[in-house]
């Protein structure tokens, strides 16, 4: 049996699980999964496990850190924090420059608890948040450790503002953004896009486009990228790696 690990460039409009499903059905493979939730409206990196020898690993490739660049429009809050969700609120965005920028997002650096939205895949009682949030039950969950490593304003074209955080997992960068909306004085903020560029050691760049997967060409291109269990462990941090168990 097949078992590989590919890097693959989610578009937007699609879901994670959409992703492992073009997988299953262009390898004939039941067992595959995703190493990190990209929402629908996210693009980039995917890291898709084909096999049970490698879907056993899932968890090692979820651990690494993660880059994102993320379009942040302030002064505009959402049920979700982002496109998906209802407009709740529009404030007045205060004229702002790069120093106050910069000078606040330093603020965000470091390690700190931050709480699930309500719109997330986090579980309670075994269903995920959303399941109650759509039914206009809002539950809040205890704030867990994460950890921001990097936070820098790529550019600020009132009133969207793009960035680019590296951090540890189960960062919710959507809350990040509302964060940084109220932190700068606008009442919040919201995502209106969202990329993952960098997970683990793997980029965006090494990527498989969807696109180049339609055809009859497309499963050749798939089987020539994919990366042997192995060789995918190898590439993470030290501390990831653990000898697989010989049979």
């Amino acid at each position: 049996m097949t078992a590989e690990v590919y890097l693959i460039d989610k578009p937007v409009g699609k879901s994670s699980f959409a992703m492992v499903r073009i997988i299953r059905r262009m390898l004939g493979i039941k067992k595959v999964g995703h190493a990190g939730t990209l929402d629908p409206f996210a693009s980039g990196l995917l890291i898709i496990c084909a096999g049970r020898p490698a879907t056993k690993h899932i968890e090692k490739f979820m651990g690494g850190r993660k880059t994102y660049v993320a379009t942040v429009e302030l002064g505009v809050t959402t049920t979700t924090h982002d496109p998906e969700g209802e407009v709740t609120g529009r404030f007045t965005v205060p004229d702002l420059d790069r120093e106050t920028i910069d000078s606040t997002l330093k603020q965000f650096v470091g390690r700190q608890l931050q709480a699930p939205p309500s719109f997330s895949a986090a579980k309670h009682k075994g269903k995920p948040l959303y399941h109650y949030a759509r039914q206009g039950i809002f539950i809040a969950k205890e704030p867990k450790e994460i950890e921001i490593y990097a936070l820098h304003c790529i550019q600020y074209v009132p009133p969207l503002m793009e960035i680019e955080v590296t951090c540890s997992r189960g960062t919710y960068v959507r809350v990040l953004g509302a964060d940084i909306g109220k932190a700068l004085g606008c009442g919040g903020a919201y995502l209106t896009a969202l990329r993952r560029t960098v997970s683990g050691p793997f980029h965006v760049n090494d990527a498989l486009c969807v696109d180049t997967l339609e055809g009859d060409a497309g499963k050749k291109i798939l089987q020539e990228a994919g990366m042997s269990v192995d060789n995918a462990l190898q590439q993470l941090p030290q501390e990831h790696i653990v000898i697989p168990d010989v049979a």
